[in-house]
C-alpha cells in the first residue's frame, strides 16, 4: 500500500482551503497513493467567529471528498471537520474515511479534546465547543487494518494499544494540527513512540504554518515504519509526502521482537 500525507496550511477562507486539498490529493493520486491522509481541520483553521456551522456526515464536506476519492479511485482520509454534535454548543470533531467509489467507510470522533491554560502564553479550551467521541475506530483498508486517531489522541497510548490489540491495527493515522510550541519538541516524538510500541506503521498528516493570530501549527508530517524510523517526512511547505507500507516489514518485526505478545498488564 502506498500512502500519502498531505500537508497543508487552512486558513479563514473554506473554498480555498478545500481548493488546495484538492490539489493535494490529485498530486497524491498521480503519484501512484493508494490512501490519502489529510490533516486536522482542512477546510478551516481561522478565527472561531467565521468557523463553518457543523454538518452531517452527508453535508457538503463529506460530498466533497467523496467525490475526490471516487473521481481519483484512492481512498481518502478527510482529516477532521465539524460534525453536528450533541447540543447546540457544542460539534464533534470528526475524521471521516472514504473508500475508492466514494463511500464512507468510517467515522471517528475525536476522543481526547485539547484544553490548555498557560498564563501569558497559550489557552486553548477545544472542549468549549467540542463533544468528545466515545469509541475506539478501526478500519479495514483493502486487507490492512487502519486505526483512526485525531491530533491531541496522540498523547495518550492506551488509545493506540486499544487500536492494535482489541483493533488488529497495522497502520495508525493522525491528522492533526499540532501547535508550534509543542511539536517542535513533542510531535516526532511522541509519532515514534506510538510506531514502537504497537509495532505499526504510523501516518501522520499536519496543519503548518499560521493561521490566525496567535496560533501557528508545526507541520512535519511524516510516515514512520514500525521500527520507529522516519521513513518519509514533509519539508515546511505545503505539499504532499509518499511512502510505502510494507506489511512484510511490519510482521517480520512483531515476528522478531513479539512485544505485543509478552504483555503482562
Amino acid at each position: 500500500m502506498r500512502v500519502a500525507v498531505c500537508q497543508l496550511n487552512s486558513r479563514e477562507d473554506r473554498a480555498a482551503n478545500l481548493k488546495v486539498a484538492r490539489q493535494l490529493l490529485n498530486r497524491a493520486a498521480a503519484a501512484g497513493a493508494d490512501l490519502a491522509v489529510l490533516p486536522e481541520y482542512v477546510d478551516y483553521l481561522g478565527p472561531a467567529a467565521g468557523a463553518p456551522r457543523p454538518e452531517p456526515v452527508d453535508g457538503e464536506f463529506a460530498s466533497f471528498f467523496a467525490a475526490a476519492a471516487r473521481e481519483l479511485r484512492m481512498w481518502v482520509v478527510a482529516g477532521s471537520f465539524r460534525e453536528i454534535g450533541p447540543d447546540p454548543q457544542r460539534c464533534f470533531n470528526t475524521s471521516l474515511v472514504f473508500d475508492r467509489d466514494g463511500r464512507l467507510a468510517a467515522r471517528y470522533r475525536k476522543i481526547h479534546l485539547y484544553d490548555v491554560e498557560i498564563p501569558g502564553r497559550v489557552s486553548f479550551l477545544e472542549s468549549k465547543n467540542v463533544a468528545p467521541g466515545a469509541e475506539p475506530v478501526v478500519v479495514d483498508i483493502e486487507g490492512v487494518r487502519v486505526g483512526l486517531s485525531i491530533c491531541y489522541d496522540l498523547r495518550f497510548p492506551e488509545l493506540y494499544r486499544r487500536l492494535t490489540v482489541d483493533g488488529g491495527a497495522q497502520v495508525l493515522l493522525v491528522p492533526s494540527a499540532f501547535m508550534l510550541h509543542t511539536g517542535r519538541d513533542h510531535w516526532e516524538v511522541l509519532l515514534r513512540a506510538r510506531a514502537i510500541e504497537n509495532q505499526c506503521y504510523v501516518v501522520a498528516a499536519g496543519q503548518i504554518g499560521d493561521h490566525e493570530p496567535r496560533r501557528t501549527c508545526f507541520g512535519r508530517s511524516m510516515i514512520i515504519d514500525p521500527w520507529g524510523i522516519v521513513v518519509a517526512q514533509a519539508p515546511d511547505t505545503v505539499g504532499i509526502t509518499v511512502a510505502d507500507i510494507d506489511l512484510d516489514r511490519l510482521r517480520t518485526i512483531r515476528m522478531e521482537l513479539p512485544s505485543l505478545a509478552h504483555r503482562r498488564l
